[in-house]
């Protein structure tokens, strides 16, 4: 098959609307912002506590748990390269109406992602400069944020790689800090050491399946690089490599933070759960490094991180109002001629962001976002088994479409399974509302995409 007719959207019952732009360095980039290269900052203390000061160690098996659901993406994405990611891909590989509840469950994801960020940083700024209030700070984020997205891909892209550039900048100041704290002036652990990688005493079945849990959480966005497939050349190819390398990139940057903050400050006990990552910063570069990063942090959440976020769900949205699949589907299918982006999908996440982050408390956000996230997840492997190794009988190919997708499915399911009470019951309603929107817009699941009717 002639490679740009497989990527053309007509080739699955789409016109060509988002503007095609995107190689593959921009959705490696895209990738990085969206897991936040230097995200570990922030819950260093608490994963440092629950693993004994391997955190290095907890990361590591957070790479080999999500490359599994990266490879399903890679898979599914080489074969409908379109804009919906695991909406697309569950609605093509398993069934239609399945795909809907899968897009909706990513809905709760990246719609929420967004006020779960701005949230985080806006707290974060009002902490440090005390007379600027909180909703002005969440104000500068959504407008900053929605201005770029509304005005093109290109700009996003270019905006992605200031701000990973800020970020790398930033972990480089803290590695020479460190080493110099460390090896130069002989304090903290004052040599190389494997503690953070690994205890005897403390390693054991129960540690990993302890560790899984954190590290999965922690790895969410690689699966956002899918959304942009319709702005992105060669996206039968580029849209997977690009997910599984920024799944590495980031992870080995992650092992490496955390291995030399455990270097500086190896007593984790001591350290203010909250602050932990800042503590140590102080404690190797002094004041000025501490408000750096604090100061870069926000940056990373309410700007990059949220930017990325914003983008995606604003392609969820389209992708799924094309398909008449939603209430007001037509507004959220409006693509800017001008700009040749979401317009109205952005304008809304945008408000809806907004009002949230003011509103809602941030352990509730935090709830729906991963209980959404893991659902879509679950269902994504489970389709990349059934289409290819039973409905395309790639009975050869054992690892790629059998091995790996139950692997994927094994490990995000008992991750899912220790979710608390309170999260299943904001999931699953969240889940049943969903179900109901799905049975009216298919007047009870007989109807299906005019797209599809000839699949």
């Amino acid at each position: 098959m002639d490679v740009s007719v497989h990527r053309d959207p007509s080739s699955h019952g789409y016109r060509q609307e988002l503007k095609r732009t995107l190689r593959l360095r921009d959705l490696i980039v895209y990738g990085m912002i969206f897991m936040v290269p230097i995200a570990p900052m922030a819950i260093y203390g608490y994963v440092a506590q629950q693993s004994f000061g391997m955190v290095p160690l907890v990361y590591i098996i957070g790479i080999v748990a999500m490359v599994f659901t990266a490879l399903s993406y890679k898979q599914m994405s080489a074969k409908f390269p379109i804009a919906g990611s695991v909406y697309a891909y569950v609605q093509r590989g398993l069934n239609p109406h399945v795909g809907f509840v899968a897009g909706w469950m990513i809905l709760a994801d990246y719609l929420l992602a967004p006020s779960l960020l701005y949230a985080f940083s806006a707290g974060w700024l009002h902490g440090l400069v005390p007379s600027v209030p909180t909703f002005v700070w969440l104000l500068f984020f959504v407008l900053f944020n929605t201005v770029v997205n509304v005005l093109g891909i290109t700009l996003q892209a270019r905006t992605n790689f200031v701000l990973l550039a800020i970020e790398l900048v930033c972990l480089l100041i803290f590695f020479i800090a460190s080493v110099r704290f460390i090896f130069a002036t002989g304090h903290g652990a004052a040599h190389l050491s494997l503690q953070p990688f690994y205890q005897s005493n403390h390693f054991n079945l129960k540690f990993v399946e302890n560790a899984a849990s954190i590290a999965v959480l922690s790895f969410l966005g690689f699966d956002a690089i899918s959304t942009l497939a319709e702005e992105t050349e060669q996206p039968e190819k580029t849209v997977g490599n690009a997910t599984i390398a920024s799944l590495v990139i980031i992870g080995l940057l992650f092992v490496l933070q955390t291995y030399v903050a455990a270097l500086v400050h190896p007593n984790y006990a001591d350290l203010n759960p909250n602050m932990a990552f800042f503590q140590i910063a102080k404690e190797a570069g002094g004041t000025f490094l501490y408000v750096v990063l604090l100061l870069v942090n926000a940056v990373a959440s309410g700007i990059a991180n949220a930017l990325a976020a914003q983008s995606a769900i604003s392609r969820i949205l389209y992708s799924m109002g094309r398909d008449n699949l939603l209430p007001f589907s037509k507004f959220f299918s409006h693509v800017s001629p001008r700009f040749q982006t979401p317009v109205n999908a952005t304008l809304l996440v945008a408000l809806v962001s907004l009002v949230v982050a003011g509103l809602v408390p941030q352990e509730t956000i935090t709830t729906l976002v991963n209980f959404g996230a893991l659902t879509a997840f679950l269902l994504l492997n489970a389709t990349v088994f059934v289409y290819f190794y039973i409905r395309q009988r790639a009975f050869r190919h054992v690892f790629k479409y059998l091995f790996f997708p139950l692997c994927g499915f094994a490990v995000i399911g008992y991750v899912w399974l220790g979710f608390d009470r309170t999260t299943f019951i904001f999931g699953l309603s969240w889940m049943a509302l969903g179900i109901l929107i799905g049975a009216v817009k298919s007047k009870g699941y007989r109807e299906v995409p005019p797209v599809l009717k000839d699949m």
